[in-house]
């Protein structure tokens, strides 16, 4: 273990090197080169890949449905066949019930009591949500291991912890490091995907439930969410905590939260102490436009459904913390939302991921029509994409009992998607149908002038 404390010392002067110089655009060959890493490239290790955790089919996280789907002989169950893996590496058990993966954050000299159990954050939208005035926040902690808390730094964390071959951890034995190269590519791929731009609220939803909730997240008396989700967003409110805020850490109290359903296994799964070492108790603000469709919520998976996530905030855990605390005395009360307030909000949450599925599906279309190049999907994967995009957000309405006309445009789509999978000869004209009913299951939702 003193090998692997020297080797996190030289790696954080190694990931301080600023690889993006300037802005990848869509067409950089980093990008590209990036995503081929990402899903292929196992760094000598146990046979995972970024990929592994980060499913692109599965909005580039995990979750205990789609972890069942997976075959036996999966990388993600490493610490199933490899005995050299089998104790302190994962805990299978939480792994698949919950979706939990096993986090050394504080270092590996005591790795069978010092670890957490953390969901596995989405890769979408990195580009407007990981910076902030002290520096980049990766991670749900926002200190992504080891180094600079960067996104380089980050992925060789991730190596070290989740691709070795065994729990010595021994560079150039158990794993190989990423090379400048491959951090930059990484780095160019991650900061490529999902949203480009900020959200603009308020947004004219038809929806008057969840044009309520929209209301309500915008309240300063109320819902109160604006405040470190501006727009909708990661990064806090620039007019309460200045224009360079960006995204900033908070103890929310979710570790405090009663019944907490891994906890209720019996199986250890100590406290998480949150940024640093040993941790402050402060995690990072996640962005809410990609939630609805990425749960668990929190970063132990602690709440399943988007409309518990809410009403977190409503509770003891949450009003009790130093988050709420510092809200309270800067808004002059607590949160108090009732039940029809907590579906409202959740409502509105639903309907801007289902209206960014919606952007990016139309994206993978027309990339696909105009054979234009696109580095962070393969050619022929941007037809599969874009279904994955259309029946998230059918998924998304129908969970939340929204907007059912909407959900027949979006199933039309889909139907006319899949045809242009089979037939070749009636391809564009299928792609472009469907395109059509995306544009009418979008204008069921907002009021386009």
């Amino acid at each position: 273990m003193k090998y692997i404390h020297l080797l996190l010392i030289s790696l954080f002067f190694i990931a301080c090197v600023s690889s993006m110089k300037t802005a990848p655009t869509p067409t950089d060959p980093r990008i590209a080169r990036g995503r081929d890493i990402f899903f292929n490239e196992t760094f000598g290790g146990n046979g995972r890949t970024c990929g592994t955790c980060h499913r692109a089919e599965n909005n580039f996280t995990l979750d205990p449905l789609f972890i069942a789907s997976l075959p036996a002989t999966d990388p993600l169950f490493v610490a199933e066949f490899n005995p050299l893996l089998k104790e302190n590496f994962e805990n299978p058990k939480l792994m698949r019930a919950f979706g939990l993966i096993m986090e050394n954050q504080d270092g590996f000299d005591d790795i069978a009591n010092k670890f957490n159990m953390r969901g596995i954050p989405h890769t979408l939208g990195l580009r407007i949500s990981v910076q902030s005035k002290n520096g980049p926040h990766t991670g749900w902690s926002a200190d992504g291991a080891p180094g600079d808390r960067s996104l380089r730094s980050f992925a060789t964390g991730a190596v070290i912890q989740h691709f070795t071959k065994s729990l010595n951890r021994i560079q150039g034995i158990d794993f190989r490091l990423p090379t400048e190269e491959e951090l930059d590519a990484l780095e160019a791929f991650q900061l490529s995907l999902g949203r480009q731009e900020e959200l603009q609220l308020p947004i004219p939803l038809n929806n008057p439930v969840a044009n309520r909730g929209q209301a309500i997240f915008n309240d300063i008396k109320t819902g109160k969410c604006f405040v470190c989700h501006f727009n909708a967003g990661a990064n806090a409110s620039p007019d309460i905590f200045g224009p360079d805020a960006g995204n900033l850490n908070f103890n929310t109290g979710v570790e405090d939260l009663p019944d907490q359903p891994a906890d209720l296994t019996g199986e250890l799964k100590p406290r998480d102490d949150g940024f640093g070492t040993p941790g402050d108790g402060t995690f990072n603000v996640p962005s809410l436009i990609e939630s609805a469709d990425t749960g668990p919520f929190f970063h132990n998976n602690s709440v399943e459904t988007i409309e518990g996530a809410v009403a977190f905030y409503d509770g003891d855990s949450f009003n009790d913390s130093p988050a709420g605390k510092f809200l309270d005395s800067l808004t002059g009360g607590p949160i108090e939302i009732d039940a029809t307030q907590i579906v409202a909000v959740a409502a509105f949450l639903r309907i801007i991921n289902v209206l960014e599925n919606i952007r990016e599906s139309e994206g993978f279309l027309h990339s696909y029509l105009n054979r234009m190049f696109s580095g962070n999907e393969i050619f022929f994967g941007l037809l599969p994409r874009a279904g994955d995009e259309i029946n998230d957000a059918a998924q998304v309405l129908l969970c939340g009992g929204l907007h059912p006309s909407a959900i027949d445009h979006l199933r039309k789509a889909k139907f006319f998607l899949d045809k242009a999978k089979k037939k070749r000869s009636a391809q564009k004209l299928n792609i472009e149908y469907a395109l059509q009913e995306l544009a009418s299951a979008r204008n069921e939702i907002i009021s386009i002038k």
